[in-house]
């Protein structure tokens, strides 16, 4: 951050971003994509992949994939957040209310963190594992401001200083006058990219990512499996029900059986993106409310599969008894069943507005 006195004029205060002329195009796409929604809207068979629609077998609430940033889970107790008034008079949510915050200064603590942002709106500062190890102070060095309503968001964007790309907003401690931290809002139609809207959206040509980087956008998780597979049709980011902020995980659609199972037998897969650089867990979607395919149901009175099979030799939902009678024979002893992923609740945490 060199020659930070220069690029952060840190005294003009808020609308700095603004005057300049270049607001942060957070409704645009990086790579030049259109977003599902708005002016592109979402053609009727990927409807039910977006969260934004309503809830969906491919994305109920309780599915989760805990990653190195757990514990930003979604608070009882927020309230509706305000959204922003759209040109027929519609009020439209733009932005998460959660937003990251990286880059703090290390002596700064919660109030003087709180003070550096009431400006915008009421909020909450929580950070990874907060309640349980009682630190005052982010222990990493980020946060994660809630803010009541959504506004708050927006005016916090406009408050910024963008630099190759990304916003910043002088913060001091009381050390470090004016340190430059990063401010990382999340754009709601970042959560989904649609493809290929000609191809039906098949939930068993559906994979599950666990422990994508939250950065990553629904039209990057796209493009990268794109490369490496082929036939994506679809990608989703898994949100946080409440604040709708990404939670970890992601779904990726194919439109072919080959791109499907090239993707769940590489097992783990390089995300590599701009700064984004990790190895992150590929499985297939499993769903729990699908009936054994070996005898429909029959054997275990209608009960719906509770084991899915990922070997491609099977593929399949099994009853148990199905499962035990398919798998002892020669060669598929081995394979082991995959259950639905038991999802991170959101946690409840006594807390006031500031």
């Amino acid at each position: 951050m060199g020659g930070g006195a220069n690029r952060f004029p840190c005294d003009q205060g808020v609308g700095m971003h603004q005057s300049q002329g270049t607001r942060y195009p957070l409704n645009n796409g990086r790579l030049g994509f259109p977003h599902p929604g708005g002016d592109n809207p979402l053609p009727l068979n990927a409807r039910n992949y977006s969260r934004r629609r309503g809830h969906s077998s491919l994305f109920p609430i309780e599915d989760g994939f805990p990653d190195d940033e757990r514990g930003d889970q979604g608070l009882a107790g927020l309230g509706s957040p305000h959204c922003f008034p759209h040109q027929n008079g519609e009020r439209v949510e733009r932005y998460s209310r959660k937003v990251f915050v990286g880059g703090l200064p290390p002596d700064i603590d919660e109030d003087e963190i709180t003070a550096s942002f009431r400006r915008f709106g009421h909020l909450f500062v929580d950070w990874p594992h907060k309640a349980e190890s009682k630190s005052y102070f982010p222990p990493k060095g980020y946060a994660f401001l809630l803010f009541q309503d959504e506004s708050s968001v927006q005016a916090l964007i406009d408050a910024c200083i963008e630099e190759d790309g990304k916003l910043y907003l002088c913060v001091s401690s009381p050390t470090i006058k004016d340190k430059p931290v990063q401010i990382r809002p999340w754009n709601l139609n970042d959560s989904d990219f649609v493809m290929d809207g000609s191809q039906p959206l098949d939930p068993r040509k559906t994979i599950f990512v666990g422990g994508v980087p939250r950065p990553l956008r629904a039209v990057e998780l796209a493009m990268i499996m794109d490369r490496l597979y082929g036939g994506v049709c679809y990608a989703g980011i898994d949100t946080d029900p409440e604040l709708k902020y990404p939670k970890g995980a992601g779904r990726v659609a194919f439109s072919n059986q080959q791109s499907y199972i090239a993707a769940i037998s590489a097992r783990f897969v390089q995300l590599q993106h701009g700064e984004i650089d990790k190895r992150v867990e590929v499985k297939p979607y499993v769903l729990d409310d699908q009936l054994c395919d070996e005898c429909q149901g029959t054997r275990c009175g209608g009960k719906f599969a509770p084991f899915f099979c990922a070997n491609v030799t099977c593929l399949q939902y099994y009853c148990e008894y199905c499962w035990a009678a398919i798998h002892s024979r020669a060669g598929r002893e081995f394979h082991k069943p995959l259950v639905k992923e038991g999802g991170d609740r959101p946690r409840h945490i006594s807390f006031r507005w500031n």
